[in-house]
């Protein structure tokens, strides 16, 4: 298949040009002579979205959201603590998705005995997950980053102190207050960041923690990657643009894990997207239909319909100011890829062609009933943004 991409705004972490872009065999190359040609008519051509940390396979959110890699949650039933489940895991998507599963750190993530890392990732695992808890035996966390580290590996991380958290749905302030919900502080993040990136620190692994969502959290990453701790970080839009007043009318689509912060931490997000702090921005992708959600705040089942919206919400940053396109891409796929050890997210000659055509300025509106995929459960139902998804390529092949 060899194609050749013209009058495209072609972007990527390396850079932004006008031109064209050439492709062969499912790899970008440098050029060609006899291609099938692809007019994009002005619009914008990226690197295909890796997006790190999916609760779940949803084909038609990720192709309406530009993604096509995805790092797979072993929160799964079953879990993906087995080399069986993690093999099938990594095949059902090909040829027009790649999932990259993350296998469960614990067995059943029950934060107690280490799975078999090595069986797994020899199945195709790319990471070791503590899933969307916090492993609360500082031993077994110490065990499960040496083993990573000796598999090459990075553990992706739930940052929030189990015991300090409890069964809290809100963060602690004058909206949780005011609805008479169950909260914690926001502190149980950083406490559970301090005790991860210390450990990481002394068993020299790779740390990723999966959201960040405040100021104390970022000056810890901060701190700790000026001290050359192997760590890295990530967040989702719903940090960077609500606060916990979101829920003020007790919606349960804005119940989320980690819960929304204060106005505070939403302003410390971006700045920590506008400094680098951020390395991974990702969807934090969880469909969840009526019957989790129609329920009173503290029983609805947290999480939110977050891929299909991904790529509008993100670009939100750049027309702000607070990113520019190439970070943005290096946020939403190299970032992610690299956490992954996969080659993705450049545009580079030699790397898979991967590849995304949107228009960054189209105007739509998101509805969750018409959200396409298995729910749309998300918190910015009647949320006007711009920057729509045109067409995609998997491995230089058309994505229907």
């Amino acid at each position: 298949m060899r194609l050749r991409f013209t009058n495209a705004r072609v972007v990527g972490p390396e850079g932004m040009r006008e031109g064209e872009l050439f492709v062969s065999d499912g790899v970008i190359v440098d050029r060609l002579e006899v291609t099938e040609v692809v007019d994009c008519r002005g619009k914008t051509l990226a690197p295909g979205i890796v997006d790190l940390g999916v609760f779940a396979i949803d084909r038609a959110a990720f192709r309406a959201g530009g993604i096509t890699r995805v790092g797979l949650m072993p929160d799964q039933s079953p879990v993906l603590d087995g080399p069986g489940l993690v093999q099938r895991a990594a095949l059902i998507g090909k040829p027009d998705l790649w999932i990259h599963p993350i296998a469960a750190a614990t067995k059943g993530l029950a934060g107690t005995d280490l799975a078999e890392a090595a069986i797994c990732r020899a199945a195709g695992a790319k990471a070791l997950g503590t899933g969307a808890r916090w492993i609360g035996d500082s031993g077994v966390m110490a065990r499960v980053l040496a083993y990573a580290r000796d598999l090459d590996m990075a553990v992706v991380a739930h940052a929030e102190d189990g015991g300090l958290a409890g069964d809290a749905v809100a963060t602690a302030g004058e909206t949780a207050t005011r609805l008479g919900l169950p909260a914690a502080p926001a502190l149980a993040e950083a406490l559970a960041i301090t005790r991860d990136l210390l450990l990481a620190e002394e068993a020299g692994a790779r740390l990723h923690l999966r959201l960040v969502t405040t100021a104390a959290g970022f000056e810890l990453v901060r701190a700790a990657k000026r001290r050359g701790v192997r760590v890295t970080c990530g967040t989702s839009p719903a940090y960077l643009l609500l606060s916990d007043n979101a829920v003020s009318d007790f919606r349960t689509f804005a119940r989320l894990s980690p819960p929304l912060r204060s106005e505070a931490d939403r302003q410390a997000t971006l700045a920590a997207i506008a400094d680098g702090t951020v390395d991974v921005l990702c969807s934090a992708h969880d469909p969840r239909g009526p019957e989790e959600k129609r329920l009173p705040f503290a029983d609805a089942s947290p999480g939110a319909a977050g891929a299909a919206t991904l790529l509008a919400l993100s670009l939100t940053l750049v027309r702000d100011g607070v990113a520019t396109m190439e970070r943005l891409f290096a946020m939403l796929g190299q970032a992610p890829a690299r956490v992954l050890g996969v080659e993705a997210g450049t545009l580079a000659p030699g790397a898979p062609a991967d590849l995304v055509l949107f228009d960054p300025g189209a105007p739509w509106i998101i509805s969750a009933e018409r959200l396409p995929g298995l729910a749309g459960n998300t918190p910015f139902d009647g949320l006007p943004v711009q920057g729509r998804v045109l067409r995609v390529w998997k491995g230089g092949r058309e994505i229907s």
